[in-house]
Formats: structure tokens, sequence, C-alpha cells
């Protein structure tokens, strides 16, 4: 399992002009785990929850085993945002950003997620790192439809999807269990034909 998880990255590196979004790996244990456990409150109304109840915990090891088994795959991707503005020789963690569900064949479709910390938040970094990560999907993996479910009460995500022009497709009651309940969210999309130039050059 160590040799999987130090081997080639499963994934590519997408840049922008302030940000890298690369792969999670063995060395940011420590980073991450710290990053997570400072944004405890102010992500716990937005976290995934299992409706099953607490499940055993899962190491960090056991995530990143996971994450690149999906990339392998193909069923499903996952960066850690980071800023080179603030340290160019190790760029600081500031979130994470992935692509799951996705489904080939006649759908060609995926679901994106993300988490920022809070420090970050309301700079635009999150609609930036979605628009690379939606230029990757439409170009590269030859998606067709992307989907990003947010919940009602989510104000910061719904200007992210208004600044990326998603279209609104309605309510889902009870669609993701979320923060101990089963949660209503809206769903917004983007068909790959809809995006007439880059995403990056849309919102820049």
């Amino acid at each position: 399992m160590v040799s999987f998880l130090r081997g080639k990255a499963a994934l590519p590196e997408l840049s922008s002009s302030r940000l890298v979004l690369r792969e999670l790996a063995l060395r940011d244990q420590s980073e991450w785990l710290e990053l997570r456990s400072a944004n405890a409150i102010w992500l716990k109304p937005w976290d995934p929850t299992n409706p099953l109840g607490a499940p055993e915990p899962m190491s960090f090891r056991q995530m990143l085993i996971g994450k690149r088994a999906a990339a392998h795959e193909g069923s499903g991707y996952s960066w850690i945002m980071t800023l080179p503005l603030l340290n160019r020789s190790h760029p600081p963690i500031i979130g994470q950003i992935s692509v799951s569900g996705i489904q080939y064949g006649a759908a060609r479709t995926a679901s994106i997620g993300y988490w920022v910390d809070g420090a970050h938040a309301g700079f635009g970094l999150v609609p930036e790192a979605c628009a690379l990560v939606i230029d990757h999907c439409f170009q590269s993996l030859a998606l067709h439809r992307l989907e990003i479910n947010i919940r009602p009460e989510n104000a910061a995500s719904l200007r992210v999807v208004e600044k990326l022009g998603f279209r609104d497709e309605g309510l889902r009651k009870g669609f993701l269990h979320i923060d101990g309940q089963w949660r209503d969210h809206r769903t917004f999309a983007l068909n790959r034909e809809e995006l007439h130039s880059s995403m990056l050059e849309r919102i820049c």
C-alpha cells in the first residue's frame, strides 16, 4: 500500500494565476489534519455524515488509498487547493475540490464538491478552483454535464454557482445526509455546449 501511495500521481496538477491544484499526498497529513481541525466549526453545517451512524474513523492513509484508487479507476478525482502566493517553496493548503459519481457511456456526467478554509473564503478562490476542474472535466475527460448540489442555506456556495453560470435545476428533497440529517439541496448544472470559452476565461 505504501508503494501504491508513493507511486506516480494519479491525476495532473491544474493551475491558474493564483492557485495550484494537486493530488493529496502522505507528506500533507499534518497540514491537512490541522486545517480540517481549525475549520471544524466552519465546515460542520456542510460536511457529509453517515445516515447509518458513525463508522470506524478512517485514517489519513486509508483516505488517500481510496482517493488514489478512485482516480485510477476513473470514478472520481480529488485535488487540494494550494496558494503559491503565500509561500512559493511550500504553498499552503487552503481547501479541497473533488469530482465524484463519474458516469461515462451515454451520460458522461459527474458532480463537483469542495470545501475551503474559512480564512480564505470570499476572495473568489473557490470559483477559480471550480473553473480549473470544470475545464479539465470538459476538455480532458470529455464529460458532457457537471452538477453542483448546494443546501439552500449555503449563501456562499450559491454565489459560486452564480459566478460560474450554472443553471438552477430545482430542489431535491432530502438529497444528502449532511450534519446529521437528510438535507434538501438545490441542483445546479452545466452542459459542455453551454460553455463557449474555457470556464477560467469566463470568470476572469
